[in-house]
């Protein structure tokens, strides 16, 4: 398994097994999801992104370990913030981060993520806007609140260190990443069509590469997310959606993808992940794996090590790079 040296964490593998574990995409046993984090440890995976609302994965964390993980293994959560009142976002970042240690069973979070969608005070958004306030974190509230809530987790030592997931309106997250107290590391989607799918809540096009690139510009970690979107990227979805679910539009519009992986004789989620861990600044790719098979074919994914720029071409020659922007 390669490795990177993740800001602030140290070497971490180039693979991290993420919230799949928890049965949230799709069917998978307790027993099978135990199984599979463990067989992720074995093969080298270093890095574990869980969060809350991953249903059991925080859970089958403490189960799996009791408390006791491998040396060099180290582990991530976050918290959806949403719109706090006035002085109340350190107190709810706080308890989510010991609820957090308490369900896996752990002396400390390596890095803490702020989940919320961020955008610029005024904003209105083009879809949920009327539940804003569940699911977004207002600019200035990240920088008058959550900033020193984070330094004040570190001080504490409950946290390692923190991030943002940037899937928020792009604005505001190169807002965040160009403030001089910058998180960390950042989430940002990683796929051949660049798209959040059903995260996706603003009208403008997404740019993920144009945040990875600032963030690695800044000196920051960058996590790939969605290197499947959701399943579009595979050769079936999982799970039920709705013929109108951003998702489900994705996986149609994919279908030139699955025809290419069909003459290359390849798995389309092999493909999808081969092809985010060939994009320049991505660190570490996020799995979304519930099982050991969907394990095995990533871990094929990354020791065939990156695609050619010919074969990136060739899937980039497809024209599904922002179709849903």
């Amino acid at each position: 398994m390669r490795t990177v040296n993740l800001n602030g964490l140290g070497d971490v593998s180039r693979l991290s097994l993420g919230g799949g574990i928890g049965q949230i995409w799709g069917e998978t046993s307790r027993d099978e999801a135990l199984a599979t984090l463990h067989a992720a440890v074995d093969a080298g995976i270093s890095l574990i992104d869980c969060a809350p609302m991953y249903n059991n994965a925080e859970r089958f964390i403490g189960e799996a370990f009791g408390g006791r993980p491998p040396q060099g293994v180290r582990f991530t959560t976050k918290h959806q913030l949403g719109t706090p009142g006035p002085g109340e976002a350190a107190a709810a970042l706080e308890a989510s981060v010991d609820a957090s240690l308490a369900a896996m069973r752990l002396p400390r979070i390596d890095l803490f993520f702020l989940h919320s969608n961020l955008h610029r005070d005024g904003y209105a958004y083009a879809f949920g806007e009327s539940a804003k306030a569940q699911f977004s974190t207002a600019l200035s509230i990240y920088l008058e609140e959550v900033v020193p809530a984070m330094e004040a987790l570190k001080a504490k030592g409950k946290i390692g260190q923190w991030g943002i997931t940037g899937i928020g309106v792009p604005e505001a997250v190169l807002d965040a990443l160009a403030h001089p107290v910058r998180p960390a590391v950042v989430q940002v989607i990683a796929n051949l069509m660049d798209s959040p799918g059903a995260l996706k809540r603003y009208a403008e096009p997404a740019r993920p590469r144009q945040i990875a690139r600032a963030a690695k510009a800044a000196g920051l970690g960058v996590m790939g997310i969605r290197a499947v979107q959701a399943g579009a990227l595979t050769a079936a979805v999982d799970r039920e959606l709705s013929p109108n679910s951003p998702d489900r539009r994705d996986f149609e519009r994919a279908a030139p993808f699955r025809a290419l992986c069909a003459r290359w004789g390849v798995d389309p989620a092999y493909a999808a992940h081969r092809y985010a861990l060939s994009l320049p600044d991505f660190d570490v790719i996020v799995l979304g794996v519930k099982n050991r098979s969907e394990l095995d074919l990533c871990l094929k994914a990354e020791a065939d090590g990156p695609y050619s720029d010919a074969e990136m071409a060739e899937i980039n020659g497809l024209g599904l790079r922002g179709i849903g922007d």
